[in-house]
Parts: C-alpha cells; sequence; structure tokens
C-alpha cells in the first residue's frame, strides 16, 4: 500500500488522501473551479492510481485562475505539463455537457 502526506509531512493512507484531495476540489476560493473540480474529484479520484494522484495534488497546488484558464483552453501550462489531467478533465465535461443535452 502507498501513503501520500499531508500538508504537514505525516503518511497518510490511501482512503484518507482520497478524502483530503476531494475536499481540496471543492474547497478552493473560487465556486467556479470548485464547481468545476468537484464532480470531477468524484468520479475520478477513486479510480486514479498513485502516480495520477500524485499529479492531481500537484495540479491542487497551481492557481485557480491558471487550473481554470488551462481547462478552458484560454492558456497552457508550462512545458506540457497536466497534459493528460487536462485531457481527462475537458473530457469529463465534454461527456457531462453531452448528457445534459441529450
Amino acid at each position: 500500500m502507498r501513503y501520500g502526506c499531508d500538508y504537514w509531512g505525516n503518511k497518510v493512507d490511501k482512503a484518507t488522501r482520497l478524502k483530503k484531495l476531494y475536499f481540496r476540489s471543492s474547497h478552493r476560493g473560487s465556486k467556479e473551479t470548485d464547481q468545476m473540480l468537484e464532480p470531477f474529484a468524484a468520479v475520478h479520484l477513486p479510480v486514479m492510481d498513485d502516480a495520477e494522484l500524485d499529479e492531481f495534488e500537484a495540479f491542487l497546488a497551481e492557481q485557480d485562475t491558471d487550473i481554470w484558464d488551462w481547462v478552458n483552453d484560454k492558456s497552457l501550462p508550462e512545458d506540457g505539463k497536466y497534459k493528460a489531467l487536462l485531457q481527462k478533465i475537458q473530457s469529463h465535461y465534454a461527456i457531462t455537457a453531452t448528457e445534459k443535452t441529450s
């Protein structure tokens, strides 16, 4: 079993890590970013492997304005950072939008 670390560097089990990441996804400070990341996290966090969780955790450390711009294709992160994660988030919303219009 792989452990993550909390803000203070203490080891946490995967279930606790998922709860913390979900909370951070829905309590960012920007309502728009909260509403964008919370549904994605609810669906995708439980099936992410440790490397994907590490990437998502780093992604959550970014500024809300940057995340919003990246997901909405207004700008790109440097060096192709988060490319796979951004595609996954964008795909999640493309599917969700299609379901709502059907």
